[in-house]
């Protein structure tokens, strides 16, 4: 039987210790310490070694994403004297008193995954180089382990998986699998008769490392260490609790990767039997837990205050439950630090605002249903001209000439620039205004409000008075208001955003032909929009303006309370057909799908999407809701942002166009001209909607919610593309197959 643990730092001590790992260099920059690697000790010098680390551990400094879960993980680029390096930092937040606990006794995530690594490396067994341990003197302060980054490695999770749903030679013909079960079992014997206990094998910590040739035997690394422990030996059992982790479900490959860790003739009867006890075992508890930290995980966002990511500025000292937002510059919002409970207090003191808005929305929704249903009985009845499309925009002073270049490409003549009335310079916007301009773009602009804005109504005031003066000349409409039912944009009560808007009306009417949009509410709460244009004294709008956001439920076809995407643009127009305080016209001035990456991302992980669904749900909203003809203008934010934008600055500081960029823009230039004329029938969980080109002749654009889908045309296809632009090899007749992502089919008249 194995004994106790030892401490990692303590290998030394343990009998026929590995070959030593050679020290690293300490360095304390009094809120941060911790250790370089040896081999880079000597890159830098005191003073530029505190820059470089800084720089590091900013997620700013991102390439991209390599993991978004508990602990955020991200590819960044290390200054070394032989040149850049690439490197993964992993990012532990390090809340809760057990992980502060750990850290007092010099135990926490981060050393754990710097002194486990070191550990694997003096062992011989493959894993990420360590490169720098960096941990903050704040106990709750985040601690940030940076290794080498292992470029072209492919994770376990997708080779398992491939091999488990029986589709492994069509996904990788150029792995040989059992192989690969091979090499990973005399690792991970190789990794226990060192004395290694990893103790969370899953199989996205283990990777195969480049080339991945058949005729070449796997190398495999192992990762993400901090649970790791050194032990004088390893039992049978505890062998086995690591082995039971990996997702190798069929009898044969189960047993090739026993027989390759044990030996032709060490895999008995007994230790079979306990492998199948203890990995059936680790199955149902995964299970289990994934149910009851479910119901833990809601209860808990239920009654416990929201955490921040740790780039996050802290809250202004002694701040009122009121003015705790501040901005978040790696997602362009602010972030509320106000708890759940503060909130809540603030909204009990505030009940009679509360019960007005609630009592005039219920007012007013008769009328409002009545003229739903109208519109709803005469949707799709009369041609629709597609001239609605556009996209917001904020400067990108690293490059302003690549911004245009991608304005230009996109294919929109309709851009809404954001402005920041709480920026003292605005020269960088209106240099972009002016461009745009001249080039004929049709501008809109934005005036969000922040707390010290609401606060301070002179000051409001004036920065109004300064943007009008400047940025009239280029374009007509402002929209006034930024997400006012949401308490970080600094509006509690209803009345402090009647108030700006009042008072921003009154400035910028005094302009002939300005058009003032509003109240900007975001996401599916039309109560509160219902409401603002209909209190009593409300200032009158020109069109009404909406955020409107449907990521939360995913697709954009999906229901949320009855209603789909062209739903709620039909609910939005009844509101501003019945309201009290706007002309009929109806906006929608935001809206996108958060992608999968980390503090960029505008929204949590539970609405974050990868680039191609993005793409996808981008073409598919932009269809379904202009289609309806009852919106005027739909408006992507924003054209470059990581975390969300159809642009993503690359690590060589130009612009890479995402997938979402390219289906933008071929849906713009491909119906550029045309007028939507109708639905066509289509089987369930397709779209078929037909456009007629002046030039281009009949087009029909076509998908499927999910899968691929067969579908039958009114007439034979001349020429098909694909979502991207691309041209698709045209199908005899008029049988199409439809996919997620949206296809063009240009049919004889």
């Amino acid at each position: 039987m194995s004994s106790g643990p030892i401490e990692l730092a303590a290998v030394a001590a343990a009998p026929a210790p590995p070959p030593p790992v050679d020290a690293g260099r300490p360095f304390d920059f009094g809120d941060l310490y911790g250790e370089v690697a040896a081999e880079l000790a000597g890159d830098w010098d005191d003073a530029t070694l505190e820059p470089e680390l800084r720089r590091l551990i900013d997620p700013a400094s991102a390439l991209d994403t390599v993991h978004w879960g508990r602990n955020y993980l991200y590819r960044a680029r290390l200054e070394t004297a032989a040149g850049p390096l690439e490197v993964v930092v992993k990012q532990f937040r390090n809340h809760g008193w057990r992980e502060r606990r750990r850290r007092r006794r010099g135990a926490g995530k981060a050393r754990r995954s710097w002194l486990g690594a070191r550990a694997f490396a003096a062992a011989g067994i493959p894993t990420a180089a360590p490169l720098a341990l960096i941990e903050s003197r704040r106990a709750d302060g985040p601690s940030f382990f940076v290794s080498r980054y292992l470029a072209g490695a492919l994770e376990a999770r997708y080779l398992l998986r491939a091999a488990n749903a029986g589709t492994f030679g069509e996904a990788f013909p150029e792995i040989d699998f059992e192989a690969f079960l091979e090499a990973l079992g005399a690792t991970l014997r190789r990794m226990h008769e060192a004395g290694l206990f990893h103790r969370d094998l899953s199989i996205g910590n283990v990777l195969l490392l480049p080339p991945p040739a058949a005729v070449a035997a796997p190398e495999i690394a192992i990762v993400d260490l901090n649970r790791s422990r050194r032990l004088r030996s390893l039992s049978a059992a505890r062998r086995t609790r690591d082995l039971c982790r990996l997702a190798i479900f069929t009898r044969p490959h189960q047993r090739r990767f026993l027989r390759a860790y044990w030996g032709a003739d060490g895999l008995t009867r007994r230790r079979w039997l306990l492998y199948l006890l203890y990995h059936h075992g680790f199955r149902f508890k995964i299970a289990a837990k994934k149910r009851l930290r479910g119901a833990v995980k809601r209860l808990w966002q239920a009654l416990a205050p929201r955490r921040a990511h740790v780039h996050i500025p802290s809250a202004p000292a002694g701040a009122r439950a009121r003015d705790k937002s501040v901005w978040d510059p790696l997602s362009d919002q602010p972030h509320q630090h106000a708890g759940r409970l503060e909130k809540l207090l603030v909204r009990t003191a505030d009940a009679p605002s509360h019960l007005r808005q609630l009592t005039t929305f219920a007012a007013a929704t008769p009328r409002i249903w009545r003229r739903y249903r109208e519109l709803c009985r005469e949707l799709y009845r009369r041609p629709v001209a597609w001239d609605g499309m556009g996209v917001a925009v904020r400067p990108w002073p690293a490059d302003p000439e690549a911004l245009r270049r991608a304005i230009a490409d996109l294919g929109c003549r309709n851009v809404l620039l954001r402005l920041h009335p709480w920026a003292e310079r605005h020269d960088d916007e209106e240099a972009l205004a002016r461009t745009l301009a001249e080039e004929g773009y049709d501008l809109t602009f934005a005036l969000p409000q922040n707390r010290e804005l609401v606060r301070d109504p002179a000051r409001w005031r004036a920065a109004v008075e300064e943007l009008g003066e400047r940025f009239a000349p280029y374009g007509r409409r402002f929209q006034v208001g930024q997400a006012v039912n949401r308490s970080k944009w600094g509006v509690w009560r209803y009345g402090e955003y009647l108030e700006l808007l009042a008072a921003a009306a009154e400035i910028l009417r005094r302009r002939p032909g300005v058009e003032i949009l509003g109240p900007a509410v975001i996401d599916f709460e039309l109560h509160v929009t219902a409401a603002l244009v209909n209190l009593p004294g409300g200032v009158p709008l020109d069109a009404l303006a909406s955020l409107l956001y449907v990521d939360r439920r995913g697709a954009p076809e999906n229901r949320q309370l009855g209603f789909d995407t062209v739903g709620k643009v039909v609910l939005c127009r009844a509101i501003a057909d019945t309201a009290r305080c706007c002309a009929p016209r109806s906006w929608i001035t935001e809206v996108n799908w958060p992608l999968w990456e980390g503090p960029h991302s505008p929204a949590g992980r539970a609405v974050a999407v990868d680039e191609a669904t993005q793409a996808s749900y981008l073409a598919r909203y932009y269809l379904l809701a202009l289609s309806t003809g009852l919106v005027e203008r739909v408006y992507w934010w924003q054209l470059v942002a990581r975390g969300y934008g159809l642009v993503a600055p690359r690590d060589d500081g130009r612009l890479r166009r995402r997938p979402s960029y390219d289906a933008f823009a071929t849906l713009a230039r491909t119906l550029e001209g045309s007028r939507f004329v109708g639905r066509l029938a289509a089987p369930a969980g397709a779209f078929l909607y037909r456009f007629e080109h002046p030039r281009d002749g009949v087009i029909v654009v076509g998908w499927s919610r999910d899968g691929a889908i067969p579908a039958s045309l009114p007439a034979p296809i001349e020429s098909l593309v694909e979502q991207d632009g691309t041209p698709a090899t045209s199908p005899q007749g008029d049988q199409i197959v439809l996919k997620p992502a949206i296809r063009y089919a240009r049919i004889a008249r």
